[in-house]
């Protein structure tokens, strides 16, 4: 067993560089990113007509990580407060159920193809969509997303949910009138029970979190979001201003989307990394063992257990396995008191997260000041440009945890940074 291999097994905080890593133009991310954009312009007046405070865009801000004390070379893209579903979840679930919808009404003949698709939010159609199902697996944030979306169509709707995700956000489903049913095993088992049901009823449409392509595309979107926004801010990425994206990642769906719209938009000059809790490095495991079989986190002894629940996730998606196969640059895993500790810092300057969408405030330092991390520097980068880097963190939910949680994650992440002062 290499060192590696044993800081993996014993869950240590680490840096995986993909050695199958090819930063470069992407025509098929470019095509990709085209589509997904246009079926995002196709669907703003639906979204303007169900969530009139949206004006029809599905957007977060883009905010310097100066005003939070961590320096003008880092930026934060804050999909914690993205409308509507309160996580980065918002563009892939909202995005899959409208696209789903609209796909039905036009086979019924109740959307011509150049209709309005605003008339999906009106009482014809909400009785259409009534006689069918939306169905996904889910820790908790793509189901809100799902079941927000599904619900205000008329859907009749089903989360299938892991055995660890909270109780608010199985109450909150269930308050929107959404179907929870709960299973007593893992995220990737909770889907594959969910893909089975929906499966012998026709009616039902099934979100496979594992597989979708309509998810992936969603959030490929984002990418275009975020280069309008730094060019606004006065940033032009290029070969001597690189961006770095730290991507928290649970099956990878959300990431990889990311990942992959922002090698359409960048090209050569991004480089992502996905963040992982040291318990449940999904797609560390995944990429480092390749693609020709599907592994998870058990086989390398690890419990899949972490405070952030919507990354307890085993098994990686083989769909985005595939698509990152060398457009991803590495995985960077946080402990989880590392995770609470950067939470309860951040809530001083005004952001909202929950444990997940704080990982990615760990990457800048592993990248800068690990081997592995500087080797990829060298690698990848002249040392002109490794000094003028645009790190961005991406967080990814936050805004709907309950105020009594919120809190309890804010005293343990203080109490743990004060044991860590204490002890140097």
């Amino acid at each position: 067993m290499d060192e590696f291999e044993t800081r993996l097994k014993e869950a240590q905080p680490l840096l995986w560089c993909n050695p199958s890593y090819q930063p470069d133009g992407d025509d098929e991310a470019r095509a990709g990113l085209a589509r997904a954009v246009a079926d995002w312009a196709e669907l703003a007046p639906l979204i303007a007509a169900l969530w009139p405070e949206t004006s029809g865009t599905i957007r977060s801000d883009l905010r310097s990580g100066a005003a939070a004390g961590l320096g003008d070379a880092l930026w934060i893209k804050c999909d914690h407060d993205l409308p509507v579903a309160g996580s980065v979840k918002a563009r892939g679930g909202l995005f899959e159920v409208l696209v789903t919808a609209r796909t039905q009404a036009r086979a019924a003949g109740l959307l011509s193809p150049d209709g309005d698709i605003a008339t999906l939010a009106k009482p014809e159609a909400r009785a259409f969509f009534a006689q069918r199902r939306i169905a996904v697996g889910s820790t908790g944030n793509l189901g809100l997303s799902v079941g927000i979306a599904a619900r205000a169509l008329g859907y009749q709707t089903t989360v299938h949910m892991s055995h660890d995700a909270k109780a608010w956000k199985v109450q909150r489903l269930r308050d929107l009138g959404v179907e929870v049913v709960q299973h007593d095993s893992d995220y990737s088992a909770a889907v594959a029970a969910a893909r089975n049901i929906a499966a012998n009823d026709p009616l039902t449409h099934f979100v496979d979190d594992e597989a979708s392509e309509l998810l992936f595309r969603g959030y490929s979107a984002a990418a275009r979001e975020l280069q309008r926004q730094l060019a606004k801010a006065g940033i032009e990425i290029g070969p001597d201003r690189p961006l770095v994206l730290y991507l928290p990642c649970g099956i990878g769906g959300a990431p990889g989307g990311i990942a992959y719209g922002a090698r359409a938009v960048f090209g050569p000059d991004v480089h992502a990394f996905f963040m992982e809790p040291v318990q449940a490095p999904s797609a560390l495991v995944q990429m480092r063992a390749g693609l020709a079989r599907a592994t998870d986190v058990y086989e390398v002894g690890l419990s899949n257990r972490t405070e952030a629940d919507g990354m307890a996730v085993a098994t990686m998606s083989g769909l985005v396995a595939h698509a990152m196969h060398t457009r991803l640059a590495g995985v960077i895993t946080v402990d989880d008191d590392r995770l609470l500790c950067d939470l309860a810092r951040m809530a001083d300057h005004g952001f909202r997260l929950e444990p997940s969408a704080a990982s990615g405030f760990a990457g800048p330092a592993m990248l800068e000041t690990t081997e592995e991390g500087r080797a990829f520097l060298a690698r990848h980068l002249t040392p002109e440009a490794a000094q003028n880097i645009v790190h961005l963190v991406w967080t990814t939910g936050g805004a709907f945890v309950p105020e009594d949680q919120y809190q309890d994650f804010i005293v343990r992440g203080r109490a743990i940074s004060k044991h860590l002062q204490d002890r140097s």
